[in-house]
């Protein structure tokens, strides 16, 4: 095994758990963008305001883009292991 194949699969790697984990992100991103503002406005300054709607938004996107997440995620296990002999080498 190469530098350059240990280099490709760990870029792999990074650029798999980052669009895999980008949805749920930018979605705690939002949300808490959202109660931030909400506070604000409503000077109420609870810190554990944030976590419920938080919680319940990640919660709907697992349940939304979980599928699309274990298919990439397994898909990629499968190349990674189909071609582990090459690997050995």
């Amino acid at each position: 095994m190469t530098q350059q194949e240990v280099i490709d699969i760990a870029r792999n790697t990074i650029f798999i758990i980052i669009k895999t984990s980008a949805p749920l992100l930018l979605v705690s991103l939002i949300v808490g963008l959202i109660v931030s503002i909400f506070q604000t406005v409503t000077s109420i300054q609870e810190q554990t305001l944030t976590f419920v709607p938080k919680l319940l938004a990640i919660f709907l996107m697992i349940m939304l883009f979980g599928g699309w997440i274990i298919g990439t995620i397994s898909e990629f296990m499968t190349t990674l292991w189909s071609n582990f002999g090459q690997y050995i080498r």
